[in-house]
């Protein structure tokens, strides 16, 4: 049978798409697109905003229309915190954010059957660490590991901790077996994701998250391995130190801040504050010179005052950021900020964002300004409007006009900005 995915959200949920398309192919099935005929469809949903409520519903019923003949599952986040919600509209495997084969068993078993089935675990008990296979598909040129799940956190606004479940590790010989697979396997980087990566181990006796990555770092030390997003917290001296002389380990870090100002920050109920927070980024960028440090940053969070978010812009700035993706607040049931007092209109906070925005741009020429010259290692991925592009280990996009270049990994020399990224020419073999 054709089976074709729709994926909502995070990297992990792309890593548990990618997962699940191998299972398929090992079991003879095999893949289409999500926009023709298939014998099946599955929505992988993402529940961390509205808008993503009302995007996994949107492609559940796309999937109904597409062919009505076919058998339709649902899985991830939305599903687990909201499974009446896709029930209703009428879907014949109804999962969450585990048991994936047993998910693919039953609708591959409801296509035959059409016997509707619902698997939504109760994510609050203790839950085993899901294995699932690493990597993708063959064109893809870097691999998503996941080494956890789950989020004891609870910050005021944010559903996951409820759709995922407590913290749960990827034992760590596991973990480096699996990058030694990828590695063996062509792909040219690793990136290491989860829900809460810097909270790896916490159930494993308390080993830091530097641990684990060393010895992924040594387990493939030809391939480059990239981190996905940190806690602030975790960028420590001992974390720098036992990191910063591996030349695989990409020079860019995703560390959450969502406010600049400490009294959003405790409205949040996140765990640190601005001090600490610029502690990291010059840990990060004396351990790492020139390192590329990203972010994320909710604006317009219940109660967040003019002179608030005017302090949050004015801290992005003086951290000096590469990059930062901006969120308009959003509205979670079940949440404690959504009870707080202070709820501000759409307005308010789309008009923080395009403030945000304009800031967010200005960072990012400028970083990008200052690789004009450099020499990079870039990993090319795919041809786009007559030019190849790839990403170098810092993460910025770079376009050649070459090719075909995909999976290589070549050194550019940096000439231009360009489009989203920068322009370069190949300026030798492969590196």
């Amino acid at each position: 049978m054709k089976f074709a995915f729709y994926t909502l959200g995070c990297k992990v949920n792309q890593y548990e798409t990618q997962a699940m398309e191998q299972l398929l192919a090992e079991k003879g099935h095999t893949l289409g697109q999500f926009d023709e005929p298939c014998d099946g469809y599955i929505v992988n949903t993402c529940t961390v905003t509205g808008v993503s409520d009302k995007k996994s519903r949107a492609a559940i019923r796309q999937a109904k229309k597409r062919n009505p003949a076919a058998v339709v599952g649902v899985c991830g986040c939305y599903s687990q915190t909201a499974p009446a919600d896709v029930r209703a509209l009428g879907v014949d495997v109804l999962a969450g954010t585990s048991g994936r084969e047993e998910f693919l068993d039953s609708l591959i078993s409801a296509a035959e059957t059409r016997r509707q089935r619902e698997l939504v675990q109760d994510v609050s008990k203790p839950l085993p660490f899901e294995r699932l296979p690493a990597g993708g598909l063959p064109e893809r040129t870097r691999a998503l590991l996941k080494i956890e799940d789950g989020c004891d956190n609870f910050c005021a606004y944010c559903v996951i901790p409820y759709a995922r479940g407590r913290v749960r590790s990827l034992p760590l010989a596991a973990a480096a077996a699996e990058a030694r697979a990828l590695s063996a396997a062509g792909y040219r980087e690793i990136v290491v994701n989860g829900i809460e990566i810097s909270s790896w181990g916490k159930d494993l006796g308390g080993e830091p998250l530097e641990t684990l990555l060393a010895a992924l770092l040594r387990a493939v030390p030809e391939t480059r391995v990239r981190l996905g997003s940190l806690e602030p917290r975790t960028v420590t001296p001992e974390f720098c130190a036992a990191l910063k002389d591996f030349p695989n380990l990409c020079p860019q870090f995703h560390l959450s801040l969502q406010s600049g100002s400490d009294a959003v920050l405790r409205r949040m109920r996140r765990k640190y504050d601005a001090a600490r927070y610029r502690t990291s980024v010059r840990l990060l960028r004396e351990a790492f010179p020139g390192c590329a440090v990203t972010t994320d940053l909710i604006v317009g969070f219940p109660g967040e005052t003019e002179a608030e978010f005017a302090e949050s812009l004015a801290f992005v700035r003086a951290c000096g950021l590469s990059a930062f993706h901006i969120f308009p607040y959003s509205r979670r049931k079940g949440t404690p900020a959504a009870a707080m007092p202070g709820q501000l209109t759409n307005a308010v906070k789309q008009e923080r964002a395009r403030r945000a925005a304009e800031t967010a741009r200005e960072l990012e020429t400028e970083y990008l300004t200052r690789q004009l010259g450099t020499l990079q290692k870039v990993l090319f991925e795919q041809p786009e409007d007559g030019y190849f592009a790839g990403h170098a280990p810092n993460y910025v996009k770079v376009y050649v006009p070459d090719g075909p270049l995909h999976n290589e990994l070549r050194s550019v020399r940096i000439t231009g900005l360009f489009r989203d990224g920068l322009l370069g020419e190949l300026a030798g073999n492969e590196a």
